[in-house]
């Protein structure tokens, strides 16, 4: 058998011209994360003698990380993050387990009109849904308070069709099985269709803290107490109010600190997200 040299000096070049492109876009996609690593380690004088900036320092300080938590309530805004973030997320897995069982499982009245009709509510843009909550927390006088926070986004349709699709994957049989040997829906849904499901559950957990921790509209529109601001809501009133406008190295830190926990739960699950995902939408 002949080799073609031709062939394969193209088919070398070719991922050699990939390769290339894939690095000179990661590098693109990755400079601002560095650069503003490399500002919070500036010192605040280092910074601001720079008359052109510098793509390093040979004086790396940490300082501004501490008068990022001492010049602001950070440390509240983390707290307030993880109470909402673990509360939201909590509820929110309930709700989607439950409404994906019943949507994938179950055999009720009218299921597939209300599927219909569930599916719908993704086309109302979210500026209706935003005003319509508002309206009602207000009434409820929830607002500056956890609960007027939490429970407008305890709901995502998008996470209920996502499992109910996974759900929809298992065989029939074996509810049947279950069935037969006395097992409740309850306790099916529990032995048998999470763990069959879990890529898919991790997943939506990972992508729903994600959502908590980025929240910035509803945060910003329900509280105006400061001891109810997330990190989102903190690092805006650190940039409007605070030290962000004059001392950009500690504004940097305080960002690097809010972003860390993101990126290194991102990087620790990332292949859990993608085989969550590609499970969601392969049937049979």
């Amino acid at each position: 058998m002949k080799i073609n040299k031709n062939g394969h000096m193209s088919n070398a070049l070719f991922k050699t011209g990939v390769y290339f492109g894939l690095i000179i876009w990661a590098l693109i996609v990755l400079f601002p994360f560095y650069w503003m690593i490399l500002t919070s380690i500036k010192s605040y004088g280092a910074y601001n003698a720079e008359d052109i900036p510098k793509f390093f320092t040979l004086a790396p300080t940490f300082e501004n990380y501490r008068f990022a938590f001492t010049a602001v309530k950070l440390g509240r805004y983390f707290l307030n993050t993880l109470i909402y973030t673990f509360l939201t997320t909590f509820l929110m897995l309930v709700v989607t387990v439950l409404s994906a069982f019943a949507f994938a499982r179950l055999n009720f009245r009218g299921k597939n009109l209300m599927f219909t009709l569930f599916l719908a509510l993704m086309m109302i843009p979210y500026e209706l849904v935003i005003i319509t909550n508002y309206v009602t927390i207000k009434k409820l006088g929830l607002d500056n308070t956890f609960s007027g926070l939490v429970l407008p986004s305890v709901t995502s349709v998008f996470y209920i069709y996502l499992l109910r699709e996974n759900f929809a994957q298992i065989p029939d049989q074996l509810y049947y099985a279950a069935k037969v040997d006395g097992t409740s829906d309850l306790k099916y849904l529990r032995r048998v269709m999470m763990p069959i499901s879990r890529p898919t559950i991790i997943t939506i957990v990972i992508l729903k803290i994600i959502e908590c921790w980025n929240s910035y509209v509803w945060p910003r529109l329900i509280t105006t107490d400061e001891n109810y601001y997330l990190v989102s809501n903190g690092i805006q009133k650190i940039r409007e109010e605070g030290f962000g406008r004059e001392n950009i190295p500690a504004m940097m830190a305080a960002v690097v600190v809010v972003s860390v926990p993101l990126i290194v739960l991102f990087l620790v699950f990332h292949k859990r997200i993608m085989e969550g995902v590609s499970r969601g939408g392969i049937k049979g």
